[in-house]
């Protein structure tokens, strides 16, 4: 049985499951109870669940992340909303010195099961601190978890297997997506950290996550007009990454171009590009390139579409590779 949901319905939905399953499932953050998030995705559940579990906080991120700390030390499974991307830096010092290495420091005695949404990426013709892609911070941290949904069935699934981990989680939604519609199923396809190979392709693959799904979906059909099967992969998770299926693709079709909004430099293009190169060198018929924003800071929403990658910069990008 399926359900239509937009993704950021779907996230609501996988919210409202998750603590109806689980009584130490608390949702925290800016204007999520009262107001309902400023996407509306933590809508009604002030209404179900009362004040005690939905909780409008100050606005502090630090003050967000080291309360869930605390509250996950005490046997709860917080789930904090990051407002906007951007919001999170102040928050940077409890995330990665103290949620990342406290498991590590009581040598696995203490989990901390801590769920970071992060409305993510651009599309929104927001302002500057609204529109980032900061997910190789996070990534480069060991103790996170990474993972980015791009669909209603993944958002649905994916929010409810993450706050069901043991290890804190970032969990990145691409804000320009929350209202693409789409099925969501009863049962999850896969596992949290499974890559979804959507299209399998015999010339090239793109490999992406988040908000460029959609665009390299677009960028396959454009190149199958033109005679080219190019496959996507999404990898749904950044950290860990599915990296047997991205080997099994680079050398099923022997190209790769990695796509993301972030900036390409020292970004998680590179990480991908690096392993599959290490482990399919012999495979690949050209190198694995990348295609992503300028290393710039996020310019005003009037050039946001010039500074994003779209469809004709990732077919460049394939383009190029099938030139090798």
């Amino acid at each position: 049985m399926t359900t239509p949901h937009s993704l950021g319905a779907a996230i609501n939905a996988g919210l409202h499951a998750a603590m109806a399953h689980d009584e130490k499932v608390v949702v925290m953050g800016q204007d999520i109870a009262t107001l309902g998030g400023v996407f509306r995705v933590t809508d009604g559940l002030l209404a179900k669940f009362g004040r005690e579990r939905v909780v409008d906080t100050p606005l502090a991120e630090s003050g967000i992340v080291g309360t869930a700390i605390g509250l996950a030390l005490r046997g709860y499974r917080p789930v904090c909303e990051i407002q906007f991307d951007g919001f999170v830096y102040p928050a940077f010092d409890q995330i990665v010195s103290q949620l990342a290495k406290m498991r590590a420091r009581s040598q696995g005695r203490l989990t901390l099961p801590v769920v970071i949404r992060i409305p993510a990426g651009g599309g929104i013709g927001a302002v500057e601190h609204h529109s980032e892609s900061n997910e190789a911070y996070f990534a480069h941290t060991a103790g996170l978890r990474v993972v980015s949904c791009s669909s209603p069935d993944d958002a649905f699934h994916m929010i409810q297997q993450a706050i069901a981990c043991d290890d804190p989680v970032i969990f990145y939604e691409p804000k320009r997506r929350y209202w693409d519609k789409g099925d969501v199923y009863d049962a999850p396809a896969r596992s949290l950290h499974e890559a979804a190979v959507l299209r399998e392709g015999a010339d090239c693959t793109l490999v992406t996550h988040g908000p460029t799904v959609a665009t390299a979906l677009a960028a396959s059909d454009a190149a199958l007009e033109d005679g080219f099967e190019v496959g996507v992969v999404d990898l749904r998770s950044i950290s860990p990454l599915d990296l047997p299926t991205l080997r099994k693709v680079a050398a099923t079709s022997h190209r790769v171009v990695v796509v993301h909004e972030a900036s390409t430099l020292f970004g998680i293009g590179a990480e991908i590009a690096a392993s599959i190169t290490e482990d399919c060198f012999y495979d690949l018929e050209a190198p694995v390139l990348r295609v992503g924003a300028y290393n710039l800071p996020y310019p005003p929403a009037q050039l946001e579409s010039e500074f994003l990658p779209d469809v004709d910069r990732v077919l460049e990008a394939v383009e190029s590779s099938l030139r090798f």
